[in-house]
């Protein structure tokens, strides 16, 4: 959800940032794997199809290619830590980190719960996109 959240502001931006290519990759993930029902049916609330989408997991090449990696939570970005990935980017984040006034800055993971967990779990994910935005505009050029 989060990658097609950011993936869909960002297409509404000039160059260069409507240009970037925006993935999904997790640290458990399955290859291959369809988005959860309730993860489509959120994003189609708000007219953004995940219905195509398929998992992969994190891997060298993805982290080659990246200008930043963006977390759901401190445990997601400490695995890519601890793993043996070289050359991670010089912008590792939290998704929800740019966002002021002390809220949360972890969105944990929905899997396997209710459509009202996975509408909070969008709602929080809403929320962070113009700060990461933002803080695009300011980085990438």
């Amino acid at each position: 959800m989060a990658a097609k959240l950011l993936e869909h502001a960002l297409a509404a931006e000039n160059p260069p940032l409507n240009q970037l290519v925006v993935e999904s990759a997790g640290v458990a993930a399955m290859p291959g794997e369809p988005a959860s029902n309730n993860s489509v049916a959120a994003l189609k609330k708000v007219k953004i199809d995940l219905s195509q989408h398929k998992s992969q997991p994190v891997n060298q090449d993805l982290i080659n290619r990246a200008f930043a990696i963006l977390g759901m939570t401190d445990s997601h970005l400490n695995i890519l830590m601890r793993h043996d990935y070289s050359n991670l980017p010089k912008h590792v984040y939290l998704f929800r980190e740019f966002i002021q006034g002390g809220q949360s800055s972890q969105i944990p993971d929905p899997f396997g719960q209710d459509f009202d967990t996975y509408q909070e779990c969008l709602n929080s994910m809403l929320e962070a996109v113009p700060s990461l935005v933002t803080f695009l505009q300011k980085t990438y050029k």
